[in-house]
């Protein structure tokens, strides 16, 4: 069963709380289109009253509409490969696949992602932009924060970049199991999974925080993140578009970070501070 989804206003946290919601009632995997995001569930599984009992509907400010389809059974890693999930090269360096890839280039760095949803594959901007950065770092022997770690893929990259160890939380449980699974599937044994937001943070200093998430929750968890950064550790941001460029750097700037650079692809940005 597919269920198109069509919010109003149709924004990246507002889909990525209705995903939230539907995998909390079965739904298994997403896509998206610039008009709407389309869920996927058992056609057993679904139930119209669990639709309409989500807390979503409780916002005023969100306005959610549904249609369903029944889809005839498929393969579905073929239905992935052939229109959503290609093979992805990042500067030549590393290569974001599916299990059920055969053909693909070989790459310095080889991350293999499960695609249960369209999140978190390398295909969104923002996410290939903060493995962009990621390949720059050094991170032998250091210690390494993923906030909002999704899929798990910049954790993965960051083990096989040579992290020690990597701690990777998210506050959707559905990003929880499939970052256990992927690291799994990636042979990582250095990383370690919670759920939750940046309260979750345990005491103790990162030397690179990685936070893909969205521009308010950027801003407001920041100096959470700064509590657990060390001295002359970096923190990659991204989540949000050029125009709010300027006002992230503010924030930063506030609780004491320096601006390194930043980095875009079609508006959407990823900025590097460090903390002096």
């Amino acid at each position: 069963m597919k269920t198109s989804c069509t919010l109003l206003p149709d924004t990246e946290i507002n889909r990525e709380i209705l995903v939230a919601e539907l995998g909390n009632i079965g739904y298994e995997s997403f896509t998206e289109t610039e008009e709407c995001l389309e869920g996927y569930i058992v056609a057993d599984c679904f139930s119209e009253d669990a639709l309409l009992q989500l807390s979503i509907f409780d916002f005023q400010d969100i306005k959610v509409t549904f249609t369903h389809e029944t889809i005839p059974d498929q393969n579905w890693n073929e239905v992935w490969e052939k229109n959503y999930f290609k093979p992805l090269v990042i500067e030549n360096r590393c290569v974001i696949r599916a299990p059920f890839h055969e053909d693909y280039p070989t790459a310095e760095y080889e991350v293999v992602i499960e695609p249960g949803m369209a999140f978190g594959t390398g295909n969104h901007e923002t996410t290939s932009l903060m493995i962009s950065e990621i390949l720059e770092q050094n991170l032998v022997g250091k210690t390494v924060l993923d906030m909002g770690c999704g899929t798990g893929i910049l954790s993965i990259l960051a083990s096989q970049k040579g992290a020690e160890q990597i701690l990777g939380i998210d506050i959707d449980q559905w990003a929880v199991n499939s970052s256990v699974e992927n690291a799994a599937l990636n042979k990582v044994s250095n990383l370690e999974i919670i759920r939750g937001g940046a309260e979750v943070i345990p005491p103790g200093k990162f030397d690179l925080i990685c936070a893909n998430i969205q521009r308010n929750i950027l801003l407001n968890d920041m100096h959470l993140y700064i509590k657990a950064l060390k001295n002359g550790g970096e923190l990659i941001m991204s989540g949000f578009y050029t125009e709010d460029l300027e006002t992230i750097k503010g924030r930063a700037a506030e609780l004491g970070l320096q601006f390194l650079r930043y980095s875009e692809n079609d508006r959407w940005v990823a900025a590097v501070f460090t903390l002096k």
